[in-house]
Formats: C-alpha cells, structure tokens, sequence
C-alpha cells in the first residue's frame, strides 16, 4: 500500500513538474512585460536581426522623408542605420520597442493610429536616436512620438487583448504549479520507504521532464513556422531570430531540469547505498 501510494504521488509530481517548468518560463519571458522586453534586448543582439531591422528602419525613414518631401538617400540612410544597429544602445531600445506589441496582445491597448488587427512595434524611439539626428542635419523631418510597423498581416484571430486571461491568470497559474509540485515531491518522499530511492525517483522526473520538453520543442516548430508565414521581408527575420532566442531560453530551463535531475540521481544513489552500508552491521550480528 505504501509503495502504490509513494508511486501516485510520484506521477502527480512528475505531472505537475511537466506543467511548472514550461508554465514558469512563459510566465517570466513571455507574459511578463520586462521579460519579454529583455528576450527582445537579447536577441536584439543577433547580428541577423541588427541587419533587418537596419533595413526596416531605412524603409521607414526614406518614407518619412518623402511625406515631408526630402528625398534622403537610401545608401547613406542604410549606413547609419547598419551602424545605429550595432552601437550599445540598440538592445535596449529594441526592448523597449517591443513593449506596445506586447501591451496590444495582452492589455489590449492599441496604438493610436491603429484601425488593424496587426501586431506592432513602436519603431519612433529607434528614428529618434542622436545618430539619425546627426545624419539628417539640418532637415526639418520630424519623426512622430509613435511609428508603428506591423509584424503581421491582418488576421481575425488576432484581437487586442487576445491574450488578456494569460496575464492575469498566468502568475497565479505558474506560481500554483510550482508549489503543487513541491508538496507531492515531498509527499513522495515522506511515503517512500527508502529516501535515496525517493531522491532517485524524483531525478527521474525531471530527466522526464525535461527530456520530453526538448522532443515537444521539436514537434511544435511546425507551428512555430505557420506563425512566422504571417510575417514577409525584415520583419520575418526579426520575428524569427527573437523565435530562435526564445528557444534558446527554453532550452536553457530545461537543460538545468536535466541536470537537476542527474544530480538527484546521483544522491538518491549514494544515499541510497549509504543507508544500505549502516544497516547492514546490524543485520549481520548474530543472535543472542
């Protein structure tokens, strides 16, 4: 009876680990707003993405400068958007530019200026940098506080506040998952006969775990590229570096689970033998 209790809640802690893990890191990278900017700051990092997003802003600007009826020249607009790009600011302002995207999908606050079911970001701050400012010396091109960019085409499952339940309910969410699994890991524990094979079991949750998040991150890339197909030129490399990033960082928790769960193997065995070598002095004394 012990051991078919011990083995139940050993299955409720592997479950609830399996819903902790990948709910704690959407919760901290993705709903979180100052997480998500610093996923979007990261991959702001990528080369790749300083190259697209050098030429969109290009696009941007030249057509800025035609509304006020300048003609800048694209070369030379390009190359101070290639060195805007790489300069130490860049991450940090991609960040906060990716902010009104993340506010349209799950506050449902949308843009002035936006009539269309389109995911946006705010591309004003970048334009606004003193090195645009420089280039553009002496002409009078005001930039606008707000320039947004679609990253999508307009699409009707895509609402403002889409996702509005997810950040309300996601902290809770997230942040239960994890103390469920606490209390069944140390259930299992308390009903196991043997600790270090109660250790040794829970390791083998979250090589489970996180064995089966890296396979589940393979079979929904499928996914992930129906998504990206709603996105064309610069701003699909942008969408899909920031896509490589964030699997990168999933990737990331579940390689700690995996070795989290190696070094749980490895002390459920050692006190599991342990506990065999201090046992056996008193069986193997003879009787009186």
């Amino acid at each position: 009876m012990r051991f078919l209790a011990a083995l139940v809640l050993w299955l409720f802690t592997t479950v609830g680990l399996a819903v902790a893990v990948p709910a704690l890191w959407t919760q901290m990278t993705v709903v979180d707003e100052d997480g998500y900017a610093a996923l979007a700051a990261s991959a702001a990092t990528d080369p790749r993405l300083q190259d697209a997003m050098a030429g969109e802003l290009t696009t941007q600007l030249v057509a800025l400068g035609a509304d006020s009826g300048y003609q800048l020249n694209p070369q030379l607009t390009r190359q101070v958007a290639d060195s805007y790009t790489r300069n130490a600011g860049f991450p940090g302002q991609f960040g906060q530019a990716n902010r009104i995207a993340h506010r349209w999908m799950f506050t449902g606050a949308v843009p002035t200026g936006n009539s269309t079911d389109q995911w946006l970001i705010d591309v004003a701050p970048m334009l606004s940098d003193p090195s645009f400012r420089a280039t553009l010396g002496s002409l009078d091109l005001q930039v606008p506080p707000t320039l947004t960019v679609p990253i999508t085409v307009d699409a009707p499952e895509l609402q403002p506040g889409k996702l509005r339940w997810l950040a309300t309910w996601g902290p809770w969410a997230s942040i239960g998952a994890a103390v469920l699994t606490g209390v069944f890991a140390l259930l299992t524990l308390a009903a196991a006969r043997s600790k270090g094979k109660g250790l040794t079991a829970l390791g083998v949750s979250a090589l489970l775990v996180g064995a089966a998040g890296w396979a589940g991150i393979e079979v929904g890339r499928r996914f992930v590229d129906d998504a990206l197909n709603r996105t064309s030129g610069d701003i699909r490399t942008v969408a899909e570096v920031m896509v490589g990033h964030a699997e990168d960082s999933l990737h990331l928790w579940l390689t700690a689970t995996l070795l989290a769960g190696v070094a749980l193997v490895v002390f459920g065995v050692l006190v599991a033998v342990l506990g065999g070598l201090l046992r056996r002095p008193g069986r193997d004394r003879p009787a009186a």
